[in-house]
């Protein structure tokens, strides 16, 4: 099964065009969709949308649970129903007709589908990829980011990458925050403030 197999559950997809993409260069570029599969189908959604050529991510961590009185380590979905899709808008649109169960997560404000640009999706993938136990997931309105510092990791493994320093629920020190706006946020494991710089507005 995907849940017990990681590298299963692919973030990427390096599909050539097909003859059949359409001409239009806006339609044929492969896009990041924030997606719900409702009924708890996240995982068989995935399975489905690689099937048809399509990258697929989907947030997990390893959780126990008593199985026939014995404590069981498992990868389970961070949040139930939700995924994201790498495609083409009209491939995807094409394979929602045939998953009923498959709806785009919209805007609270302009009520349009959140498409996510790749660098974030990225650094996100990266991230919530190692499936850490440390990480730490919040849900939209959790987290008041703009209360934070802008932040770039200077060291480690995720040196490069920019995020929002600031304290959160169920950790003692202040954690850099990755988040995928309107959808998801991750904190990360505590980092050394000597690998922190503060990126000051221009």
């Amino acid at each position: 099964m995907l849940i017990s197999k990681p590298q299963e559950n692919i973030p990427f997809s390096d599909n050539s065009l097909s003859a059949n993409a359409l001409s239009s260069p806006q339609e044929e570029v492969q896009q990041w969709y924030a997606m719900r599969a409702t009924y708890r189908r996240e995982l068989e959604a995935v399975r489905r949308l690689e099937a048809a050529g399509m990258g697929c991510f989907i947030p997990m961590q390893y959780h126990f649970r008593l199985k026939r009185g014995r404590r069981v380590r498992e990868l389970v979905p961070v949040v139930r129903n939700l995924l994201f899709v790498h495609a083409r808008p009209r491939e995807l649109q094409k394979m929602k007709r045939e998953l009923f169960y498959l709806q785009y997560i919209t805007d609270t404000r302009s009520h349009e589908k959140i498409i996510v640009p790749d660098i974030q999706m990225q650094r996100f993938i990266a991230v919530a990829g190692t499936y850490s136990d440390q990480l730490l997931y919040f849900q939209p309105g959790e987290l008041n980011l703009s209360k934070g510092t802008k932040v770039r990791i200077t060291g480690g493994e995720f040196a490069g990458y920019e995020g929002t320093f600031l304290k959160v629920k169920g950790a003692r020190d202040r954690r850099v925050v990755i988040a995928v706006e309107g959808v998801i946020a991750v904190a990360l494991a505590t980092v050394h403030p000597d690998l922190i710089e503060v990126i000051k507005e221009k």
